[in-house]
């Protein structure tokens, strides 16, 4: 029996629902081959940070503003500065090279401060040659006098926003701390998400107590961590209907986690850690240990197995809900050295 990979999301047909993740590797195009080579659907390129283009600029004008208080003179002086290249420029020619050279669909991947900087900025990346856009919305709402509704009523409005002013397949990529997140899901395709990606991972910072500083701490994920867009997959797969995509991310690192991710509702299974781990062969190795198991459990693709264990076809609904938390708690077995004596 031959096993058919292919499937679409945000329109887009493609040739096996593992999709590379944005990560430092996405942006050269020779570890993209490599990644086509091994059978990838797509590739999703790193985030551009507004915040990363705002520091240039104002880096830029302080260089270019230094002495001038002192000597006036100097102002005649200074050549002007007629093309300077920012990471902006960089990274929308390193998507146009990626378009010319990748046979797979190349989505750009924004992470912006400003309604602004969302809008400016997916233009650029649509008139650049991509295929879709992914809006990854990573904050830390520190400020204790906004409300949770601000947030999210902020967030919408920023969907609403790109959403109006490019035609591409839009994916925004949430984390999963919303209040009540199927209702925030919800709101998010009606303002203009043609898909949603399950989840950010939220990098935290760490303490070298050798420096006495604060550091940032990079950590791959682990396949325990599919559980929690696995759940919210197969929560939401029946309620926003088979015309929203759905990506799992976080924690795929194995044929097995890829299927679990395509049963319980999702279009496409993206991987990150894996290929940092292990190199881009790591996408080969995830395609075929998918195929074997669809070719040992009589699936003929993907789309048949497709949702299989969403919320809406499992036979107990509630095991991906409350519920399943008393379940979980009991099915903990303690060690010997443990048990409790009567």
């Amino acid at each position: 029996m031959t096993v058919d990979l292919k499937t679409r999301y945000l329109g887009l047909e493609l040739r096996s629902p593992l999709v590379i993740s944005a990560n430092p590797l996405t942006r050269d195009p020779a570890m993209v081959a490599r990644f086509e080579e091994a059978g990838a659907g797509a590739v999703v390129m790193p985030s551009l940070f507004e915040e990363e283009i705002e520091n240039e600029e104002i880096e830029l004008s302080a260089s270019l503003d230094q002495g001038t208080e002192g000597f006036a003179e100097a102002l005649d002086y200074f050549p002007e500065v007629e093309t300077f290249v920012g990471e902006g420029d960089r990274y929308l020619r390193a998507l146009e090279t990626l378009k010319r050279t990748a046979t797979v669909p190349i989505i750009a991947s924004l992470n912006a401060n400003s309604v602004g900087g969302w809008v400016r900025f997916a233009k650029l990346m649509a008139d650049s040659g991509a295929d879709a856009l992914e809006l990854n919305l990573y904050r830390i709402t520190v400020d204790r006098n906004r409300t949770a509704a601000d947030v999210e009523d902020e967030d919408l409005d920023l969907i609403a926003a790109v959403r109006a002013a490019v035609n591409l397949p839009l994916a925004v990529k949430l984390s999963p701390y919303y209040t009540a997140f199927a209702n925030f899901a919800g709101k998010a395709v009606e303002a203009g998400a043609n898909g949603l990606v399950l989840f950010n991972r939220f990098y935290q910072p760490d303490i070298d107590l050798d420096e006495l500083a604060v550091v940032p701490r990079v950590s791959l994920s682990h396949p325990s961590e599919l559980r929690l867009p696995m759940r919210w997959t197969a929560i939401l797969r029946p309620q926003l209907g088979p015309g929203v995509s759905i990506a799992a991310s976080s924690g795929i690192h194995s044929g097995t986690d890829a299927v679990k991710a395509v049963m319980v509702g999702a279009d496409v299974a993206m991987m990150a850690s894996a290929v940092l781990r292990d190199g881009p062969g790591k996408v080969a190795d995830i395609n075929a240990e998918m195929v074997a198991w669809l070719e040992e459990n009589e699936y003929s693709s993907v789309t048949q197995l497709r949702g299989s264990a969403s919320q809406g076809s499992v036979e107990d609904p509630g095991t991906f809900e409350r519920a399943q938390y008393i379940r979980t708690l009991h099915s903990w077995a303690a060690p010997a050295n443990l048990t409790p004596t009567a």
